[in-house]
């Protein structure tokens, strides 16, 4: 294939390069756990992993946890309407069923659909976001074909500390939040931390004329949630803990005109206990139990029929074994996970699904050399499904690193491709990924330039077919595409002075190779630019965003128009523990479309101001 090389992202990364001389401002010393399950430095990470920070997430104002992945090289999204819609992300390509999302360590997401409820989790509630990309089925089992993303919340040790924040803007959205955390300290230490929020919003009409669904009234949310962390240090090297969040979405959306205000009613949940022990100086271990709930009411009329409720409940157990062996790290899990859906409505997808899982992984860093390989074996209906993965990295200078990887996954049908009446079919199998990557970066004081390009072909891949076979007429979920997901994905950065500097742009060929189309809403390129400048109290940035083409349909028969969007923020820290924030976004006030006929946000504000750090 070849790529539409972006004229301004090149000349930006050679900018960025022309510069490296210039800076000596040092990289930050990042750890990420995602990658490999265990705390690594950044350095030593063979993925393409993005961390964003507290401060990204500070900066966001009012948005929404998809809002800020958004602005994230491979990522981009599709919404049915205004910030509490269903929300659809797709990472390097892959459909949102195709990712792995985590909130602390716990796996969360509906077996129905597959996918993770963006538009519940509460933005107010996390410290920062990990994004792997590429395929981690050998690390985290079923589903992580384009990637896995963990959240993890706020949590703090030290001096008690309380922080809470006020905010207004368009549309009548209100957010408030406050939380607590510290430690007491001594032998038999307690850390803790607990965060509650609330944030509402009337919103805008999720659908335009055009749409069989339309109803010109404005569609809001509110949405309210709270999760906290407490854990107790039993013995140097040993500590028991415990962990929640807890989300209440109502968004109302439309569904033809009517009086009725239809609207749906989601919770999303999740829990764990945990026990961490260094048994030897070589030796830790963690286990894990944890149960995660997605639980969603739709209502539409005020009879029974009008009503109905699809909850889904994941109960996991995680053993990890992590031995240092003279600089080597090897781990060994075994891990358990139990799938239950419970609906009012469809009684045929009240099914029960149980997968047992053993991995091992091995790195090695030699001199100049990095490796990491992995394998997992995933037992469940399918019988045993083996993934693997091999990665390895080169360090020609200090500045200058090259990787290569290989890996295999796979994902799992959901609860619909499988049970749902007239559509699933049991018969239906796990779709397959194979994945190849190779990558450059070059990291010097204060400049940081990467380059990643892969090849990712699924087969098996599960969609609608018409007629279903085997059936006189109508659709079904059935194996039958071959996808590739390939692409480019250049990004850079620097510092000169007070002034920071970001870009991002992707080059991709996302298409379902059994049709030879462009899979829907999926651009063959998209970019976003960044600059943030700090001038004695008071940070101010402006972001763009620009993404190509899409169509809406599988059949490539709507197409979506490209879109350039402008955001600006400033905040201004008052005193040490006082500072606002003023964020417009779509300051332009450009008019595009995520998904066809679904409304998207036009120019908004939001101010508000904020006591403590974050």
């Amino acid at each position: 294939m070849s790529f539409p090389v972006s004229r301004l992202a090149a000349a930006l990364s050679l900018a960025f390069a022309a510069a490296a001389s210039a800076h000596a401002d040092p990289i930050p010393d990042t750890v990420i756990v995602t990658a490999n399950r265990t705390p690594q430095r950044a350095e030593d990470v063979i993925p393409d992993t993005v961390v964003i920070s507290s401060d990204d997430i500070a900066r966001a104002g009012a948005g929404s946890v998809a809002d800020v992945l958004r602005r994230q090289r491979g990522i981009e999204i599709s919404r049915n309407g205004g910030g509490g819609t269903n929300t659809t992300v797709f990472l390097r390509g892959a459909n949102s069923n195709q990712v792995v999302v985590l909130v602390d360590g716990v796996r969360i997401g509906s077996a129905t659909t597959g996918a993770a409820s963006w538009n519940a989790i509460p933005l107010s509630a996390i410290d920062h976001i990990e994004i792997v990309y590429g395929p981690l089925s050998s690390l985290y089992g079923a589903d992580a074909i384009g990637g896995v993303v963990q959240i993890f919340t706020k949590k703090s040790a030290g001096a008690p500390m309380f922080s809470a924040s006020a905010g207004g803007g368009t549309y009548g959205t209100n957010q408030y939040d406050a939380s607590v955390h510290g430690s007491t300290g001594g032998a038999h230490s307690v850390t803790y931390a607990l965060s509650g929020a609330h944030e509402e919003s009337d919103g805008f009409s999720s659908t335009r004329p055009g749409s069989s669904s339309y109803n010109p009234d404005d569609d809001g949310y509110t949405r309210n949630s709270v999760n906290g962390r407490i854990a107790l240090r039993l013995a140097e090297g040993h500590e028991i803990g415990a962990q929640f969040m807890q989300s209440r979405l109502n968004a109302q959306y439309d569904s033809g005109k009517s009086d009725f205000d239809t609207h749906n009613l989601q919770e999303l949940d999740s829990y764990s206990v945990f026990l961490n022990d260094r048994f030897l100086p070589n030796w830790r271990s963690s286990v894990q139990v944890a149960r995660s709930e997605d639980k969603l009411g739709s209502f539409t009329g005020t009879t029974p029929s009008g009503t109905s409720q699809l909850n889904t409940r994941q109960d996991e157990f995680t053993w990890q074994n992590t031995f240092d062996i003279a600089g080597d790290t090897l781990q060994v899990l075994a891990g358990h996970r139990k799938e239950q859906v419970l609906s009012s409505a469809i009684k045929d997808i009240n099914r029960t699904r149980i997968t047992n899982a053993v991995a091992a992984s091995y790195d090695l860093r030699r001199g100049s050399h990095l490796l990491d390989v992995s394998a997992r074996n995933d037992h469940s209906e399918y019988g045993g499904k083996t993934t693997g993965a091999l990665g390895y990295g080169y360090e020609f200078t200090q500045d200058l690193r090259a990787t290569a990887s290989y890996g295999t996954s796979f994902r799992a049908p959901t609860f619909n491709e499988l049970y749902y009446p007239g559509y699933g079919l049991t018969s239906n199998k796990p779709e397959r990924g194979r994945n190849a990557e190779v990558g450059v970066q070059y990291r010097v004081a204060g400049v940081d330039l990467q380059a990643n390009y892969y090849r990712n072909r699924l087969t098996d891949m599960i969609v609608s077919v018409t007629p279903c076979p085997g059936r006189p007429s109508g659709s079904c979920a059935y194996n039958v595409d071959h996808a590739l997901l390939e692409g480019l994905t250049l990004a850079a950065s620097t510092r000169l002075g007070n002034l920071d500097l970001r870009a991002s742009a992707d080059l991709q060929d996302p298409r379902d190779e059994t049709t030879g189309k462009q899979l829907a809403r999926r651009a063959r390129r998209h970019a976003s630019v960044a600059a943030d400048y700090t001038a004695g109290q008071v940070d101010a940035g402006v972001e763009l965003q620009a993404s190509g083409r899409r169509f809406d349909d599988a059949a490539n028969a709507n197409r979506l128009g490209g879109y350039g969007l402008l955001n600006l923020y400033t905040t201004w820290h008052m005193t040490r523990d006082w500072s606002l924030l003023v964020r417009v976004d779509n300051a332009a006030d450009k008019h595009y479309d995520l998904a066809r006929n679904y409304g998207t946000a036009g120019r908004t504000w939001f101010a508000g101001i904020r006591y403590g750090v974050r």
